[in-house]
């Protein structure tokens, strides 16, 4: 998997990058705050990727900052919600403005977004309800800004457990099960996930 590149801006788009990593052009799909992040064509660039391959296509999709690719990694568990709604959604919205509409429930804000319709947004509400926490962290202040780290940790355990051969979704309610305690690395994170599930 790739999970992050570090190269040169060649050529910008409003919806994707190209990127020079030692000669290898790699095509990044982006969302517009990730888009609005980057510095321009010619400058030094990093971002935190997720690639998906498929029978007719692979898609390599960027994001400036872990929160916004983990709840881009959430958002395409979600039934009906695929990378490129998932992709629309953080370019509608700032994750912590979509943290903000799941915690006060605002469907109104949410089928404003392309694509998104009533059900898809009430579907939205109730699958990331509990994962909003342990993407931006448990402590946002009243504008809604979290403070970094738990995006990082949650990540790499979901990781660590799939690779284990645990499926994404299984890894995913696993981790949000314990992401509550205080856990200050990935393993102590994984660790409490695999003891909650032999106690059950």
């Amino acid at each position: 998997m790739i999970a992050r590149l570090t190269g040169v801006i060649v050529d910008k788009q409003t919806s994707s990058l190209l990127i020079d990593v030692h000669g290898i052009g790699y095509e990044v799909s982006v969302s517009l705050n990730s888009f609005f992040d980057t510095p321009e064509t010619g400058a030094t660039v990093t971002l935190h990727t997720h690639f998906v391959v498929r029978d007719d296509a692979q898609q390599l999709f960027g994001f400036s900052k872990l929160s916004e690719r983990a709840l881009f990694r959430h958002l395409i568990k979600v039934n009906g919600v695929g990378p490129k709604m998932g992709l629309a959604i953080l370019s509608g919205m700032p994750a912590e403005e979509f943290a903000r509409c799941v915690d006060t429930k605002d469907i109104a804000s949410l089928v404003k977004l392309p694509g998104v319709g009533k059900k898809t947004a009430e579907r939205l509400l109730i699958e990331m309800r509990d994962k909003i926490t342990n993407i931006l962290g448990p402590e946002r202040d009243t504008v809604g800004i979290s403070k970094p780290g738990i995006a990082i940790l949650t990540e790499e355990a979901e990781s660590a457990l799939v690779a284990l051969g645990y499926r994404p979704q299984d890894a995913s309610k696993m981790i949000s099960r314990v992401a509550d305690g205080e856990h200050s690395t990935s393993e102590q994170l994984i660790r409490a996930a695999l003891k909650s599930m032999v106690s059950r």
